[in-house]
């Protein structure tokens, strides 16, 4: 037996269901995101042992798997990640 949304339009229930889909997948990648970097910036922190060149690598593969998460948001990215991670990386190495 039908709604009488899903029986008038015949979307209805599905383009909403899927709007949930999508904020959720949206929400979980973003959760995703925030701990990746949380943790790419500890190790760059912490680690003792890691090379400028290991760290400007993670730096780099941390930006690709953003942008994959989220395609299209590269200037989201330059804002608020890449400010933080020069500096890290500054304060780290010694860098000028």
């Amino acid at each position: 037996m039908q709604s009488e949304e899903t029986a008038d339009t015949g979307q209805g229930q599905p383009s909403e269901a899927r709007s949930v889909l999508e904020q959720h997948q949206e929400e979980k990648n973003l959760r995703r995101l925030q701990l990746m970097m949380n943790m790419v910036m500890s190790v760059i922190a912490q680690d003792t042992t890691l090379t400028y060149e290991a760290a400007l690598e993670m730096v780099t593969d941390s930006r690709r798997a953003a942008l994959a998460m989220f395609p299209e948001k590269e200037l989201a990215f330059d804002l608020i990640y890449q400010p933080r991670l020069q500096r890290l990386m500054r304060e780290r190495f010694r860098l000028q």
